[in-house]
């Protein structure tokens, strides 16, 4: 949309699953996929006569958060009733804060595109889970087990202007929950959701024109997909009835993304805030926080993904695409940090993870520590090409037959192939060097002339006849003492 006169302005609502023991209000077990109804309380049901007891361990990770966004923790926060009438909703109001909401503020800082761009969060607030809808072929259900389960709702500020931003926010935000071990963020089981406002103005106005909700996007790739069909919707619209009053055009409505259509869904009319009768929560007391127990909680904070990636470019040299690539998913990074402790050569072995080995078990759909691949036996084959005792070639070999075998180790798979044992014979590397020099006469005088490139082709051409066995220290010591 760079030379459209249109221009987008995208709020994300993210809904985060917390990973406590137990539920936000009650001490029933918060977990997923058990049997239907067997997590819940008299408290879950919304049982008359229950009261709800706030869980501390809730309020601590949403502190968390709120610190790790450079937000401002509010010490004074208190739970207000949300109501709507709805099968998966036992109480017909959901507790959440809608006045006073513990973080307020904030922003995320990313890379898009390879320009660096800071987004700026408004809110923050805690609140509990709905059950869940269960459709059959001919009678539907109920599974409260998900009701109570605590929630943190993270809301943007329109400040949001295209698909890729929208996604490279909330993969950032999703990175940040799972480095403070508040969240698996797992989307297919529901832990992280995504709600997208969605408005199209042109770049000229001030003001903006009416949004529509999607909501129910169960990937990043679905909710690129979908943001680009609505922006592309809106513009269509308002371009065929130029006329017409924005208000007219684009109704307020909650849509859903169909993927096979590639289209967003009208699903229902927007709910006003009023429609939902906003009330103080009668049965819960403020959370009072001091200053010592959220700076307490400050200081303990992990090492948060941007931090990691300022030190794998900074330190390491990483590239940036490949630091990216590495913080945005943690099991992989963590893998990547365990092999990095024994590991001489930080970009050789991010470049084995991500492209030799996660392309190797792609299929699998596992992760590498899934397929039991252990990252310092990665970092030892890393470290055999760094000194010299495999070659590159040879490496892939055995990097096959680590993943066809991932209970060996690296050297065991060495030693049981006479295949794997580089050529380190002086006698043998030097007869093959005399035969290419004799074959190559043109090279050696190109590399007289200061040609680098004649050298690398002259190396090239001995690893060919030898298929790759010659020790590439040993090589290249004999071919310069050669040509010296």
């Amino acid at each position: 949309m760079e030379h459209s006169p249109w221009e987008a302005v995208i709020g994300l609502e993210i809904h985060v699953q917390l990973n406590t023991q137990t539920k936000i209000f009650s001490h029933a077990p918060n977990r997923f996929g058990d049997e239907p109804n067997t997590n819940i309380t008299d408290v879950c049901t919304g049982q008359p006569g229950t009261l709800p007891v706030l869980n501390q361990e809730v309020v601590r990770k949403a502190v968390q958060f709120g610190c790790a966004v450079g937000a401002q923790v509010a010490p004074f926060s208190k739970f207000d009733r949300k109501s709507y009438f709805y099968p998966d909703s036992p109480r017909n109001y959901q507790i959440t804060q809608f006045e006073y909401p513990i973080v307020l503020g904030g922003s995320i800082v990313v890379k898009v595109d390879g320009e660096t761009k800071e987004f700026a969060i408004n809110r923050a607030h805690l609140e509990d889970d709905s059950g869940m809808l269960k459709h059959f072929s001919n009678f539907g259900g109920v599974d409260y087990n998900r009701a109570g389960t605590p929630l943190i709702e993270i809301v943007s500020e329109p400040c949001i202007h295209s698909a890729k931003e929208a996604v490279a926010y909330a993969t950032t935000i999703k990175a940040i929950m799972e480095y403070l071990d508040a969240s698996d963020c797992n989307m297919d089981e529901g832990s992280l959701r995504i709600d997208a406002n969605i408005s199209v103005k042109l770049k000229t106005e001030n003001t903006l024109r009416p949004k529509i909700e999607i909501k129910n996007m169960n990937s990043f790739s679905n909710m690129e997909l979908a943001i680009d069909a609505e922006i592309q919707r809106q513009i269509h619209l308002y371009t065929l009835h130029a006329n017409k009053s924005p208000k007219e055009v684009i109704l307020p409505g909650t849509y859903r993304f169909d993927p096979d259509k590639k289209a967003t869904v009208l699903m229902r009319t927007k709910e006003a805030a009023e429609d939902y009768r906003y009330f103080p929560e009668p049965d819960l007391v403020p959370i009072i926080l001091s200053p010592e127990y959220i700076e307490g909680i400050r200081l303990s904070l992990p090492e948060l993904p941007q931090q990691r990636f300022k030190r794998y470019v900074e330190v390491l040299n990483l590239p940036e695409a490949t630091a990216i690539t590495l913080i945005n998913e943690k099991s992989l990074c963590d893998y990547f940090e365990e092999g990095l402790s024994i590991c001489k050569n930080p970009k050789s072995l991010a470049n084995w993870i991500l492209v030799e080995f996660v392309g190797r078990i792609k299929d699998s759909g596992k992760t590498l520590k899934e397929f039991g691949l252990l990252s310092k036996e990665v970092a030892s084959l890393v470290n055999k090409i760094e000194e010299g005792k495999l070659t590159g070639k040879i490496a892939k070999s055995v990097a096959d037959d680590m993943v066809a075998n991932p209970l060996l180790t690296c050297d065991e798979i060495i030693e049981k192939n006479p295949d794997y044992k580089p050529l380190s014979d002086t006698a043998s590397i030097e007869k093959l060097i005399d035969q290419v020099l004799a074959e190559n006469p043109q090279s050696i005088i190109d590399y007289k002339a200061g040609k680098t490139k004649a050298f690398a082709y002259l190396i090239g051409q001995v690893m060919k006849l030898c298929k790759g066995t010659a020790s590439p220290s040993i090589l290249n010591e004999l071919l310069l003492k050669k040509l010296s």
